[in-house]
């Protein structure tokens, strides 16, 4: 029963906060929890992450796919302080997403805190909830710096 009240409270959170993404994702998972069997909820905890993943990836392909972008302006976008910027984070969030999910595997303790973290990112600075994944390989790198350190 706890958890319907955490996951009603993020619900609440959510549509007070105009965030629809969270309150889309709350009612999905709500729905399976109620909805479906423990194994069900399991599976899309453990392949959700996938699922996701592959939809933003595709979404993000549509211009390609739609002529917008084109090789010429891919390779334009490495001749402009902006592009070379962007190129740069876009290969650091990838590294550093690909070294989140171990993290998240690895140490499951974390994950409450890249919830909390990502909550308040987005219900009060108007972020978007794709923050846990390369919050948890932001916590890698940071820790990874720490035990050099140590």
């Amino acid at each position: 029963m706890n958890e319907y009240l955490t996951l009603g409270a993020v619900l609440i959170l959510s549509v007070v906060g105009h965030n629809m993404t969270v309150v889309y994702a709350t009612l999905i998972i709500l729905a399976v929890k109620f909805f479906g069997t423990p194994e069900m909820l399991n599976y899309f905890g453990s392949h959700g992450l996938n699922f996701g993943i592959i939809i933003l990836t595709a979404a993000i392909l549509v211009p390609i796919a739609n002529g917008t972008v084109t090789i010429s302006t891919m390779i334009d976008s490495f001749k402009t302080p902006i592009g070379i910027v962007a190129v740069t984070a876009g290969l650091l969030a990838a590294i550093s997403g690909g070294a989140g999910v171990p993290l998240m595997q690895e140490n499951p303790n974390v994950i409450p805190a890249l919830i909390v973290g990502t909550m308040v990112g987005v219900f009060f600075f108007k972020g978007i909830a794709v923050g846990p994944l390369i919050a948890a390989g932001f916590t890698y790198f940071v820790m990874a710096v720490f035990e050099y350190f140590k």
